[in-house]
């Protein structure tokens, strides 16, 4: 199994299963398993060109035998399938090298048998409704080193390459999240280790957690480029799902070619792979609550080696009036239980990007130029714990850039490969607290204010500037066949700005004028070794993170002082991947992590997170160790499933802590994290039933003995759930109107258990504030028609049983929803 994946994962021939001649000058393993060789008898090419079956017909069965040329090792001789929709599986061979694979579906397969020492074969058959398809393997000696062949063979995807690699990645393919109503956070919240938990229904602010380590702590990017460089500064869950490919998901060990400072990981969203066709695809949804979205993306290439033009816009609008239970006053003022509608959360979104640039030139394999623009708007409904109703107050953000790109590959005799990024983006943050009415939960506007304002005692009526601009460079030189050298170094600089419309001609210096300048330089070096025919990988890396803050605190009565920062750190890591025997890949990865503060978290972000001018760069030492199995193959079907554990070992950790109207990050000292993650999945005998359920369990504490929380040591951090399971299922029936159609049924089932929102040691157990244990259901029924245009449609209803949901600091989530999207590639 380990061989031919490793075959899979080096080999060069395109998807049309075949590759221009190659010279077998040299072992089957000297050529490093690339492909394999096509041997078509008679018998086979007939039955490849048998009539197709009929849509609705049964599954059929494969079996044969394999056997060796003289000398062959039988001992070590393999068997793989590759079926007609591009997945594999590795049918067992037993004491007479005989195999048998039960419910295939109707089509044409391909079968390669390997023996070393002998010539690899490959035979294309066809799978018959309810018959059984014999073949009978036989391999010849090698060729000689003259012999000239052709040879067949599948590329891996990219994210199955990456998957494969010695990275600390999981990989989260949106195939079908595509076709689904649920937003990017929902659908990534499905997976082991990942809580999303927001503060309403969409466009409200949102926490990503990866291991228990959340916000700026897991590093978020577009194709490798920081998210709010790129576009998409309205954050993760918000990101329309249509507009990407695949979602990878680093854990706790980041590699340096993102140039990023990270203590709990990092989320790449790849929009593309840049080797896709010319074309379009369009989704419209609209749902509960007010709710619309809708996304257009494209691309068009003029040549192999010409211009290319890239673009996408989408828009997002929601009421988000879903009902909530709150304490209301009555007609005499007593506050009494009551279910009302939110009538002051309203969020609109729009943004559009162009990427024009050239591809396979002397001066460059890519380069391009990318513009973007989003703009945001936000009603904001109550306080941080839902107990005082907003009738006013509102925020806005606007972001607009550019970002250029270059590669260049084949430098010096083809060894090194040289990569540049360079951006500016530019982020205005409006905010405006003016109302001059109590209003309560009915959404009516009573007692005059004495003084504008909802939020806090003051007014608020300002608006900050944020420039950013970013340079990366990274260079890969090859030193051997089985070593590399990577490096990659990364400056990034964010100055702020702002203006208090209500200090203009006050003749006092506006707060929001403070200097708020953070330079960052994140650099690494990164040394892989590939071993046994690249059964073992192993990357060993170093990390250098420089930084430099200038600014200055606004104390009371105006007067500003300065509160500069300066801090160099070092850190390391290694990341070793093996294959085991039956097709389990194990990976080991560990890295001494250093994460400087963000702007947002030193400077506030002018709306409810106050500045922290002393806050310092936490560290951690993370540990991974999991065990999985992609598609494990019998004849009761396919199996896959992962084991893991983790550990987050932090100092100077990083929390966001606030009382009812705001909040701010604060050091907690040190935390520890520990836990353990489990999956499991089945696909029945000709893949018309799915069922995956996961689990996560993670005991995340404060471990400082000393400062501010030190009364608080071994308690848990407060606001994460430390227990939390996903389960699947999916029913799928093709050809059930048109050949080319398919539908499915689909359930999703969420659990998260109670959690405190303040430590837990901190007062009676009886009277602490926390968050109930939560089981969600949803329920979508998806169809799809293949074919120019691909056209499908979903009807989804999340939150079946209207089950009441909170988040942190104990804020209601929406209750059922109902939703339709309606989608088309050209």
């Amino acid at each position: 199994m380990t061989l031919l994946v490793d075959a899979l994962a080096r080999a060069k021939c395109s998807v049309s299963w075949t590759c221009p001649p190659v010279s077998l000058g040299r072992t089957w393993r000297t050529v490093g398993l690339l492909a394999m060789v096509v041997a078509l008898p008679s018998a086979a090419q007939d039955a490849a060109q048998a009539p197709a079956v009929e849509a609705r017909a049964t599954v059929g069965d494969l079996a044969g035998r394999l056997s060796a040329c003289e000398g062959g090792e039988l001992g070590k001789a393999e068997v793989l399938l590759l079926e007609p929709e591009g997945r594999t599986q590795t049918p067992r061979l037993d004491a007479q090298r005989r195999f048998e694979v039960k419910g295939l579906a109707p089509g044409t397969y391909e079968l390669h048998a390997y023996v070393p020492g002998c010539e690899p074969q490959a035979y294309r058959v066809q799978v018959a409704a309810g018959e059984r398809t014999e073949v009978d393997a036989v391999l010849a000696e090698s060729v000689s080193l003259e012999t000239t062949i052709e040879v067949t063979g599948r590329q891996l995807s990219k994210g199955e390459e990456r998957a494969l690699s010695a990275e600390a990645v999981k990989v989260v393919e949106l195939e079908e999240a595509r076709q689904q109503t649920a937003d990017l956070g929902e659908v990534l919240s499905r997976n082991t280790g990942v809580s999303v938990q927001r503060t309403g229904g969409l466009g409200s602010a949102s926490r990503f957690s990866l291991s228990g380590f959340s916000g700026e702590q897991v590093r978020f990017f577009l194709d490798g480029v920081p998210l709010e460089l790129a576009g998409f500064g309205l954050g993760l869950a918000n990101v329309p799902v249509n507009l990407l490919k695949r979602v990878e998901v680093y854990r706790g060990v980041v590699p340096v070619r993102f140039g990023a400072d990270a203590l709990g990981g990092a989320v790449n969203l790849v929009s593309s792979d840049g080797d896709e066709p010319s074309g379009a695809s369009v989704s419209l949804q609209a749902g509960s609550f007010g709710t619309y979205r809708g996304s257009l993306a494209g691309q068009y290439k003029l040549g192999t080696g010409g211009l290319f033009v890239k673009g996408h816009a989408f828009g997002d609008v929601a009421r988000n009036d879903y009902m909530v239970d709150v304490e209301a006053a009555d007609d005499r003022g007593r506050l009494v239980p009551a279910r009302v509608p939110r009538f002051h959360d309203g969020f609109t979104a729009g943004g559009v990007g162009l990427e024009v640039g050239v591809l396979e030139r002397p001066f460059a394999e890519r380069l391009s130029l990318r513009v973007f623009g989003t703009r945001s708007r936000k009603e904001l409904q109550h306080n941080v714990v839902m107990t005082v109703p907003y009738g006013e107050a509102r925020s806005a953000e606007s972001s607009y850039g550019a970002l250029a790109t270059w590669s260049q590959g084949g430098l010096l005799s083809g060894k090194l490969r040289l990569e540049g990024v360079g951006g500016y983006s530019r982020r205005d943050t409006d905010f405006r607290d003016m109302a001059g009415f109590v209003y309560d939960w009915y959404g009516n506007a009573g007692v005059e204010r004495r003084q504008p304002g909802e939020l806090g005692t003051t007014p608020a009526d300002q608006v900050q500037w944020q420039h950013s601009a970013l340079a990366r460079l990274h260079a890969a030189y090859e030193l051997t066949a089985t070593q590399s050298l990577r490096l990659s170094l990364a400056p990034t600089f964010v100055t702020r700005q702002g203006e208090d419309q209500l200090k203009l001609g006050t003749g006092q210096r506006d707060p929001l004028s403070a200097q708020r300048d953070l330079l960052t330089l994140v650099g690494g070096l990164e040394h892989e070794l590939a071993l046994g025919d690249g059964r073992l990988k192993n990357v060993a890396f170093v990390k250098g993170y420089v930084m430099r803050s200038d600014s200055e605190e606004v104390l009371p009565g105006g007067v500003f002082r300065r509160a500069d920062q300066a801090s160099e750190h070092l850190g390391f890591g290694d990341s070793l991947r093996m294959f085991l025997p039956y097709g389990v890949l194990a990976k080991l990865s560990y890295e001494y992590a250093t994460r400087l503060p963000g702007p947002d978290e030193l400077f506030g972000d002018g709306v409810l997170v106050m500045a922290n001018l002393g806050l310092r760069p936490e560290v951690s030492h993370n540990a991974n160790l999991d065990f999985s199995v992609d598609d494990w193959r019998t004849g009761m079907g396919s199996f896959r499933g992962s084991v893991g554990g983790f550990a987050r070992l932090a100092d100077d950790f990083i929390v966001k802590l606030g009382d009812d109207s705001t909040v701010s990050f604060q050091n907690v000292y040190a935390a520890r994290s520990l836990g353990v993650e489990a999956a499991a999945g089945w696909t029945v005998p000709g893949d018309w039933l799915w069922l995956d359920a996961n689990v996560t369990w993670q005991d995340f504490r404060n471990t400082g003995g000393q400062g501010t929380y030190a009364a608080f040591k071994g308690d848990r951090i407060p606001n994460v759930p430390w227990l939390f399971a996903n389960f699947s299922a999916r029913l799928r029936r093709r050809a059930l109107i048109l050949p080319s159609d398919s539908a499915s049924l689909g359930v999703t089932s969420r659990f998260m258990n109670g959690f405190f929102r303040g430590w837990e040691s901190q007062g009676l157990r009886e009277y602490k504030q926390d968050v109930d244990a939560q089981l969600t259901h949803s329920l979508s029924l998806t169809y799809v028609r293949e074919g120019s245009p691909t056209l499908g449609g979903t009807l989804e209803v999340l939150n079946l049983t209207n089950a009441k949901t909170y988040d942190f600091f104990g804020v209601q989530r929406p209750g059922r929803s109902l939703s339709v999207k309606l989608t088309a590639d050209f």
